[in-house]
């Protein structure tokens, strides 16, 4: 999923919630708390709540419907329509039939016009959503009556279906408001499980169950997200009974392995870290440069050193498992081969070891986000294999608020990945007509190779022309890396043993509000 990363609160903030916040909701060390409620540590905030600006638009969102959502296996089945869309015309019409009684949290109906509302405010550019380009394909939205909504798409779309779990809102409330700066952002309404109670920012958002609820009213009558971005401070407040389950990295989850009070959920993702390598800049903007870097970097090592082994190597954007994976393009650090490159395209060893061209050493700054010590390990690691080719990788912390005014010019370790269907991730961290609009394609890739595979990859129906494509595009990003990809990652959640129907999914790059063993906390049953 190619938007905007959700942001940290600050270090301090976390600090101090370890001490002050949530008055030990878990109930004490053993997390025997009250099993219908629920506190859960989560790294970063998003910075909305409004689906309008991209928020919960991959579904699972605990206060809004899409039309569509997604099932344990990651199936599409009815939420807000009452059964799976009707297509026509080649795959240019999509019709879906809205479920009867449905109504917002505040009570009011939902209707056709709720949705053909949500869909159009999206789609219109003074809507700040860097997610537009993922509706591409739709022509028109419009109501037939109260109960029917009708897409008309401008070429077939074969993953259409899995757009419209994007969530709906009430048009009575945001229709009212400026979608870039009303209140509706912080103040949502909608027909999901849980409706909003509060939100301290920097510290936790509160949840309690939606009585009007259509799929029923949830047991866990009361859910909480703490905002704690230092990992260590997450284990330590879930180890002490203040927090009934928290997302960790592996490391540290591995510290509950035997606590016969708490689970251990690894959830495999397509969520990767890579090195976003910016054609603007001098060094990194040379072909022979990102070459170089693909063949001395030792993805295993970061697996198992890192990772402790819960994640893959990535080798591009899509895990080695996944179907549309291009077998054969697995490759292991060969640092005889990037010194090669290196040697061919004019970059010579000079007396510190750092290479050099025309008066220029090859050597380039690596942003990392503070707090994520998971991608800091990333960075120390690519930076150390770097410098045994000759390249100078300065690896530096630094906020959000400080990364991304650098993007275009530095290089970020980013994380991406999107479940559901190729196109929904490769497009928008790929193609160059989205180059620097905002998190999309944010190495500025350009190769025409790429774009045709994405566009035809985009508007074929036909799944061996949309495999061929893609295996098209995973070849070429060999030759020519924009981004050096480095691991697959599992997330890994450590949570209190007690309650029934907990599972996990494949997960995108996005996880802690929506993905995760809550994702579906509005069917959790008390264990008897």
């Amino acid at each position: 999923m190619m938007v905007r990363p959700i942001r940290g609160a600050a270090l301090a903030a976390a600090m101090a919630g370890a001490v002050a916040a949530c008055s030990a909701p878990g109930g004490g060390s053993g997390g025997g708390g009250s099993a219908d409620s629920v506190v859960i540590g989560v790294a970063s905030e998003p910075d909305t709540l409004s689906p309008l600006l991209g928020y919960g638009k991959d579904g699972n969102s605990k206060i809004f419907d899409g039309l569509l959502a997604r099932d344990t296996d990651l199936k599409l089945r009815p939420a807000l329509a009452k059964a799976l869309p009707e297509v026509a015309d080649g795959g240019r019409t999509y019709t879906y039939t809205l479920r009867d009684g449905v109504e917002f949290s505040d009570g009011e109906p939902l209707t056709s016009a709720d949705v053909v509302f949500t869909y159009r405010t999206i789609l219109d550019p003074k809507t700040n959503n860097t997610s537009r380009s993922e509706l591409d394909a739709i022509k028109e939205v419009r109501a037939d009556g109260d109960d029917k909504v009708v897409f008309t798409l401008k070429y077939p779309y074969a993953p259409f279906a899995g757009r419209t779990v994007l969530p709906i809102v009430p048009e009575h409330v945001a229709g009212e408001q400026d979608p870039n700066t009303g209140s509706f952002n912080t103040e949502p309404i909608g027909t999901g499980p849980y409706v909003l109670t509060g939100w301290s920012k920097g510290e936790k958002l509160t949840f309690k169950a939606n009585a009007r609820y259509w799929g029923g009213e949830p047991e866990v009558g009361k859910l909480t997200m703490a905002v704690v971005e230092d990992d260590d401070v997450r284990a330590t407040r879930l180890r002490s009974g203040d927090l009934d389950g928290a997302v960790l990295p592996p490391n540290l989850a591995a510290t509950f392995k035997n606590d016969s009070a708490r689970t251990t959920y690894a959830a495999k993702s397509y969520d990767f870290r890579t090195v976003s390598l910016p054609t603007g800049n001098e060094v990194t903007g040379d072909p022979a440069i990102r070459r170089a870097l693909d063949a001395a970097v030792d993805r295993q090592a970061m697996v198992e050193q890192i990772l402790d082994g819960a994640g893959r190597p990535a080798y591009g954007p899509l895990p080695v498992d996944d179907p549309w994976y291009a077998k054969g393009i697995e490759r292991s650090r060969n640092l005889d081969e990037a010194r090669r490159i290196l040697d061919e395209a004019g970059w010579k060893p000079t007396a510190d070891g750092i290479r050099a061209k025309d008066g220029r050493r090859a050597a380039f700054s690596l942003l990392y986000p503070s707090g994520d010590k998971v991608r800091q390990d990333h960075a120390l690691a690519y930076a150390s294999d770097a410098k045994k080719a000759g390249i100078e990788v300065k690896a530096e912390s630094a906020t959000w608020e400080v990364i991304e005014p650098r993007m275009g010019d530095d290089a970020v370790l980013a994380g991406f990945g999107s479940t559901g269907d190729p196109d929904f991730g490769l497009y928008t961290l790929l193609h160059s007509s989205l180059a620097g609009n905002g998190f999309n394609n944010m190495a500025r890739y350009d190769d025409p190779a790429v774009d045709q595979a994405l566009d035809t990859g985009r508007r074929s129906q036909d799944t061996a022309t949309r495999k061929a494509a893609y295996d098209t595009l995973q070849r070429a990003l060999v030759k020519n890396p924009g981004y050096t990809f480095l691991t697959h990652i599992d997330h890994v959640y450590v949570l209190a043993d007690r309650w029934d129907g907990l599972t996990t999914q494949l997960e995108p790059h996005e996880h802690g509000f929506a993905s995760g063993p809550w994702w579906n906390v509005e069917d959790w049953q008390p264990k008897k």
